[in-house]
């Protein structure tokens, strides 16, 4: 990570301003300014760098401030006596002893008060041009301020980087994709300033907090703030002084603190010292005001100057400054609970459990882990050991979970804690560790054991679950619709059983079922389980999906994917996956190709989490979809690692991805048996959603034989696109060319963009065999424009399709003129040829393809766009030569 590789990201908006204020006639040359590390002396350097005239630089530092031209002392001749006017006189002359000179002077704040004079000579008399940096918030000599304010220089404020610009440097430097959580957090953290983002990441990867999975940088767990931060930061703390430092110290411990709370701890003074020094800002958005630090870097630097019986003794006086503090938020819950954690006071343990649900809740599960081990600690028992254990599970660390929980004696549990203890395990056994029969043996035990109505739904919702899973899917809807209609249902149950009617309704062709569940689950303000909510929320993006209610999907799939915390990766990874979905329906496919691979590599864990399998097998029909092969092959050798019958419920979408792969190879038999066994094994379980669209992609792959079952399962699936299958497959097998076309609008009104272009394709040679030309080549166009707003995307039907129209190339270079609007007069002279060889080469293409005109002609060919100026070329005369 060489200094070269942190400067290879443009400001093209600055880049070009700084350079016209150094090359534009009349111009005297800009001081760029802004806060510390935002990258000034970076452009400035990149501008100078790039001109052709001589270019001199100075730096300021605050020793050569003690001096007198001290940041000019190398221009300054040996000779030189030591009167300040011979010794300006002498640095001058050979500062701009060449013409055209630039001199830049870096940190020009930092100038002495005859360097500064100077310089200020220099741009009055247009001496040279000049580009300097000033810090924000420093102070700066009168002398420096002028340049600007009597408008001898530009003066440009030079801004943080944007979030893209972040990604985009962090991703050059590092060559590989930046998960986007990661990315998330590191804008937040640096906001922005190059040299704060540069020092965070190169920490973080000395730390081993920033790793690479598969391709995909990932950063997890606390970054080690580098040395050369520290000391830039330090500077602004050095000048703070010891009061604002005991502000800040305080603050470091618990952020943010109510300014009245922060008062009594520092006193005013300090208060107000920090907000004018900039290290603190005041949130008067809340009430009542919170005082938080200016940037979160600078709390990381304050806790390093904090040791640990200092700390312990400030979290105290914390604590008992906020002993009567409202605790009624999740995050008032968390921070104190962090707080006392780490003091020397007594801890209420309900607290610190209360917490810990909080953070699982919220699906940050490695804070959520650390209090409920803080919990078990101080003797939390089986609560503290379940939280514990889920945390643990969510993280892909199933043996720890399971070895917190088989701790515990079953005979020694009342029949609530044999709920708490034996739901949770048993779900453990059977999804992570794969030990089904365990599983449902000790669920079996905790239902012989459990009278009580109430709990006994807890125990139904997660048989549901195991049930959706091992594919029996009606038996598993109809137990969580149970749970999901008794008023005397608990959270836990509703949401056990929420979990497994979005799994199970969307694919059976109930997805517009799961709606108002998915809004139940959406508008409880309270869950038990974080993890299970966000598996709830996938569920409602895949029923909008499997409807045909794309634009829904899109919606829901945006909602859900706001997360805060790198701590959150699962819940984030899982979302990830939701858009996958949406990207792959819609014909994205390599935005749903990175959707999915930014979930897996969040997915990566010391045991393979079981939220791999559905991503692995939809980016497989992605991979294959844009003629990838070899990475089809890839994940879907991958997605082998996740077989049982704790996973039955995906061996359909399993075999339409070896489908799709067959169809990537142009094995049109193989990739259509692939599609109906799936369709078979689909209606074997249920999932007669996923028949209908196996048997789907099986008229697309070149079966003629899916009509009647399609239409016999588009009454039983709730939504248009069921419908809309049937009536392709009815199109299809009868050869009815114009049927085809209507359905191919359909398909594009619904937003399953691929589908449309397939059933377009389908329809060319039906034109062709019955000597429809222009149809024949309006079906092919069509075909080809949507595949390219899919990405490029392959399919066999595309393939098929894909002859070249009967035109010559100058016929179609014509005709993209005339598609941008030119007139025969004006094609004939940009290709220098006469008007009447253009006119001929219209009417034969207009014969070729059959349409009455040239507008018409144009459109045949290139749609309703306007093509690019790529059929341009410069050997037009003896291209016109030829053809004539």
């Amino acid at each position: 990570m060489g200094d070269r590789r942190w400067q290879l990201l443009d400001r093209p908006v600055e880049s070009t301003a700084v350079h016209g204020a150094l090359t534009r006639t009349g111009a005297g040359g800009v001081v760029l300014v802004g806060a510390a590390g935002v990258g000034k002396t970076t452009l400035a350097r990149f501008v100078t760098e790039r001109l052709t005239v001589p270019v001199r630089w100075a730096a300021c530092t605050e020793s050569s401030q003690a001096i007198p031209l001290g940041a000019f002392a190398p221009w300054v001749a040996p000779s030189a006596s030591r009167d300040p006017i011979a010794l300006l006189s002498s640095a001058r002359e050979n500062l701009v002893a060449q013409p055209d000179t630039v001199i830049g002077v870096d940190d020009a704040h930092l100038l002495d008060k005859l360097s500064a004079t100077m310089l200020h000579q220099i741009a009055v008399d247009r001496g040279a041009r000049i580009v300097a940096t000033v810090r924000n918030g420093e102070a700066v000599p009168d002398a420096v301020t002028s340049l600007w304010k009597d408008g001898y220089l530009e003066r440009i404020e030079l801004q943080p980087l944007s979030k893209t610009q972040c990604v985009t440097l962090v991703e050059t430097v590092l060559g590989g994709t930046l998960e986007g959580l990661s990315a998330d957090v590191m804008w937040e953290s640096t906001g922005g300033n190059p040299l704060y983002l540069r020092n965070m990441v190169e920490g973080a990867v000395e730390a081993g907090a920033l790793t690479e999975i598969n391709g995909v940088w990932q950063l997890r767990g606390p970054t080690a703030v580098p040395s050369g931060l520290v000391a830039l930061l330090d500077e602004r703390l050095a000048r703070a002084g010891e009061q604002v430092l005991d502000a800040l110290k305080m603050l470091a411990l618990y952020e943010p603190l109510e300014i009245g709370v922060l008062t009594e701890l520092v006193g005013e003074d300090a208060v107000d010292a920090a907000e004018i020094a900039g290290l603190i800002t005041i949130d008067k958005d809340d009430s009542p005001f919170r005082a938080r630090f200016s940037h979160p870097l600078l709390g990381e630097v304050v806790r390093q100057r904090i040791g640990t019986v200092n700390a312990s003794s400030r979290r105290s006086r914390i604590v008992a400054a906020l002993r009567d503090q409202d605790l009624s938020t999740a995050a008032n819950r968390i921070r104190m609970a962090r707080l006392c954690v780490d003091s020397d006071q007594p801890i209420d343990n309900d607290l610190l459990i209360t917490a810990s649900k909080d953070a699982v809740a919220l699906s940050n599960l490695p804070l959520g882990e650390r209090l409920a081990r803080a919990a078990m600690a101080r003797g939390g028992g089986l609560p503290a050991a379940e939280l514990l254990s889920r945390a643990l599970l969510w993280q892909g660390r199933p043996q720890e979970a399971e070895e917190i929980l088989a701790a515990f004696d079953p005979d020694q549990l009342d029949q609530l804690q044999l709920v708490q203890w034996g739901v949770p395990r048993a779900g453990l056994l059977f999804w992570s560790l794969g030990e089904v029969e365990r599983g449902h043996e000790l669920l079996a035990l905790v239902d012989s054991r459990v009278e009580l109505p109430v709990l006994r739904l807890i125990v139904d919702a997660a048989r549901a679950a195991m049930a959706v899973h091992e594919a029996r899917v009606t038996e598993g809807i109809e137990a969580a619709e149970r749970v999901l209609e008794d008023p005397q249902s608990p959270r836990q149950a509703i949401d056990f059983a929420a979990f497994a009617a979005g799994l199970a309704m969307p694919v059976a062709g109930r997805g517009a079922d799961f709606g108002p569940i998915a809004e139940r689950s959406r508008q409880q303000q309270k869950t038990t389980d974080g993890m299970i909510r966000v598996m709830v929320r996938y569920g409602d993006v895949l029923a909008a999906t499997m409807i045909g209610d794309i634009e829904l999907a899109q919606q829901h799939a945006a909602e859900y994917s706001e997360f805060s915390s790198a701590g959150q990766f699962l819940g984030w990874a899982i979302a990830r996956i939701a858009v996958g979905v949406v990207a792959t329906y819609r014909g994205r496919f390599r935005e749903a190709i990175t959707a999915f691979e930014q979930a897996l590599a969040a997915l990566n864990a010391e045991t393979s989490l079981p939220w791999q399998l559905p991503a692995r097998l939809l980016l497989v029909r992605a991979y294959a979809t844009l003629g990838d092969v070899e990475e089809a092959e890839r994940v879907l050798n991958e997605a082998d690692e996740h077989l049982g019958a704790h996973l039955a419920l995906h061996e359909p979408q399993r075999m339409i991805a070896r489908a799709w792969l067959a169809a990537a190879q142009q094995a049109k038999h193989p990739a259509i048996t692939m599609a109906r066994k799936a369709a078979d094994a689909a209606r074997s379980t249920g999932q007669y959603a996923l028949e209908a669209e196996a048997l789907h992609f099986a008229t697309r792959f070149g079966d003629r034989t899916a009509g009647s079952r399609l239409s016999s399962l588009s009454g039983r699936i709730q939504g248009p696109v069921a419908q809309i299958y049937a009536r392709h497959a009815a199109a299809f097998a009868n050869s009815d060319a114009d049927a085809l076309a209507l359905v191919s609008v359909q398909f594009e009104d619904a937003g399953l963009l691929l589908a449309a272009a397939d059933a377009a394709a389908q329809a060319v040679p039906l034109h062709e065999r019955a000597g429809q030309r222009k149809p024949a080549a309006l079906a092919a166009t069509r075909a080809r424009g949507l595949a390219k707003s899919c990405d490029g995307a392959t399919t066999l039907a595309i393939v098929a399709a894909s002859k070249p129209l009967p035109i010559t190339a100058r016929e179609r270079e014509i005709t993209a003129h005339i598609a941008r609007g030119r007139s025969n007069r004006e094609i004939a002279e940009h290709l220098n040829v006469s008007i009447r060889t253009v006119e001929g080469h219209i009417y034969r293409a207009c014969q070729k393809l059959d349409v009455a005109d040239r507008e018409e002609l144009a459109r045949l060919i290139w749609g309703e766009g306007t093509p690019a100026d790529e059929t341009d070329n410069e050997d037009g005369a003896e291209n016109g030569a030829e053809n004539e």
